[in-house]
């Protein structure tokens, strides 16, 4: 068993959620299974895609969010970082599982770039995540999760950039 892991460092800017979801949730199950412990960092979530019509991507997730009583549950997230992870649980055998448990705790999920993590530079144990199976041109009807995380009542303004910046 090898005690050293590996952090893979994965850009979400443009790519369909499910795909990026799916390749995680595959890639630490056998991960784990291996027994190497690696963990995976999302970052810039906010920019992830979801493919299809605006009204109908708002419904499915307002019809989600509704659904619940506000103190039993279930408990479904608004903030783009917990749609994400909320995403990846649900391709992971999570409530049957240690492995899909382990392997959930090893994903983090973050809004923005921070600062330790630039992609020209990173740290040591972390790596760039390969997404050239999952890149694909930009569908031609699709929304960005921040966009429906605002629609959901988020508070817009911890990601929106302001007009001036770049």
């Amino acid at each position: 068993m090898d005690n050293t892991s590996i952090t893979y460092v994965y850009d979400a800017t443009d790519i369909v959620m499910g795909r990026l979801a799916s390749k995680v949730a595959s890639q630490l199950l056998k991960s784990h299974q291996s027994g190497t412990k690696d963990k995976v960092i999302i970052i810039n979530v906010e920019n992830a895609i979801i493919s299809g019509g605006k009204d109908r991507i708002i419904n499915d997730f307002k019809a989600r969010y509704e659904l619940n009583h506000p103190r039993k549950g279930p408990f479904y997230p608004r903030m783009p970082d917990r749609i994400f992870k909320r995403s990846i649980r649900g391709m992971l055998p999570y409530q049957k599982k240690a492995s899909g448990r382990a392997a959930l705790k090893a994903i983090r999920c973050e809004i923005g770039c921070p600062s330790h993590l630039s992609l020209d530079e990173l740290p040591d144990n972390h790596v760039l995540g390969d997404i050239s199976e999952i890149k694909k041109d930009l569908p031609e009807r699709f929304m960005r999760l921040g966009e429906i995380s605002i629609a959901m009542g988020a508070p817009g303004h911890r990601w929106k950039k302001e007009k001036g910046e770049a």
